[in-house]
């Protein structure tokens, strides 16, 4: 039986768990579970619900106590405490233990396990992508379920390290994807940080105007899914931007010289304004149905848009660039709950083979 420790049992942490015990009981000998999963956290609370809905065999209250004799060790905690943790367990650490994480930065992530881990044991850097709420309240053992989990192993990671991280993304139904520390910190920063920092400016610019009293009851849906995200964790929120500064600062940049040009030709008064604004905003429409009409190897859309390409939905944007143009045949299997054929490539693969 393989020992697993789950250090910090929010919603990834408990999902994690909850993902992980459920491939146990699916995957054990002659009755016993093939893992036994260990939960910690700083909050007993917390500890008591993952204990409580299933998402882990069994508590610790000591932290060494938790990590000493584990196989694997998820450290499922904001990003600004993950260096502190590998100070505080290096030294109860056995040989070969394998060390995973789900930082949201990982190039500052990789450079302390390299300067506080020993090197008997094997750091493999993590990145779930997937989330909503934050507490453990909304965990499941599905929530990473065709989601892709970035994966960037320190130097020093053996491969059983890797093997070992890489059969824990696949018991949780995820995709691995391996990527360097650096550019995995510039790729996320513009896709994953750049949104939550746009909603808070959002946020931040409308309710500090003095008409906010008498505009927030106009609000509807589209301020509704723009500001979503300024609702997250400050902590957390302020944990990445410090760790992942210069990525951020560049598409900020680029954000603001976007708005600049946009707001320059809302100043202009040639002819072509209006030419140029259709442009600004059909541009913005294509790249969106690009990305939202991504499929998986299995034909899945891979950003859960199926609610945006069901009946009477489907823009004819998306419904054109919908598997080459098939648009009404994946739209009849989406209804039915079944998976389409995705065509292949000229080598014969399917898309992200």
């Amino acid at each position: 039986m393989q020992r697993v420790s789950i250090i910090g049992l929010g919603l990834i942490g408990g999902s994690i768990g909850l993902g992980l015990r459920r491939w146990s009981d699916a995957n054990g000998k002659t009755g016993a579970a093939a893992l036994e999963v260990t939960g910690f956290d700083t909050d007993l609370e917390q500890q008591h619900y993952a204990k409580k809905i299933g998402a882990v065999d069994r508590t610790e209250w000591d932290l060494a106590k938790a990590v000493r004799n584990a196989d694997v060790i998820v450290l499922a905690t904001p990003v600004a405490a993950i260096k502190e943790l590998f100070g505080d367990i290096s030294p109860h650490l056995k040989p070969r233990t394998t060390i995973t994480d789900t930082g949201s930065t990982k190039a500052e992530v990789l450079a302390w396990a390299d300067e506080l881990l020993p090197r008997t044991v094997g750091f493999v850097g993590g990145h779930p992508m997937a989330g909503k709420a934050q507490s453990i309240e909304a965990a499941e053992a599905d929530l990473f379920k065709g989601a892709t989990w970035c994966v960037t192993p320190s130097l020093h990671a053996g491969e059983e390290a890797i093997r070992n991280v890489l059969g824990m993304i696949a018991a949780l139904g995820a995709e691995a994807y391996f990527i360097d520390p650096a550019e995995h910190d510039a790729y996320v920063a513009g896709v994953s940080h750049l949104p939550f920092v746009l909603s808070a400016a959002l946020m931040n610019a409308v309710s500090g105007d003095a008409s906010w009293r008498d505009m927030k009851t106009l609000s509807a849906g589209g301020f509704r899914d723009m500001s979503r995200l300024a609702a997250g964790s400050p902590d957390m929120h302020r944990d990445i931007v410090l760790t992942n500064r210069d990525a951020i600062k560049r598409w900020i940049s680029t954000y603001i010289g976007v708005l600049e040009r946009l707001q320059a030709d809302l100043e202009a008064s040639s002819d072509d304004v209006p030419v140029r604004l259709t442009e600004f905003f059909t541009s913005a429409r294509d790249a969106r149905a690009d990305w939202a009409t991504q499929t998986t190897r299995e034909g899945e859309l891979l950003q859960g848009t199926e609610a945006e390409l069901g009946p009477g939905k489907l823009t004819d944007q998306m419904g054109r660039m919908l598997l080459g143009g098939f648009a009404r045949n994946r739209r009849s299997s989406l209804e039915r709950g079944t998976r389409s054929d995705v065509p292949k490539d000229r080598n014969g693969k399917h898309p992200r083979q």
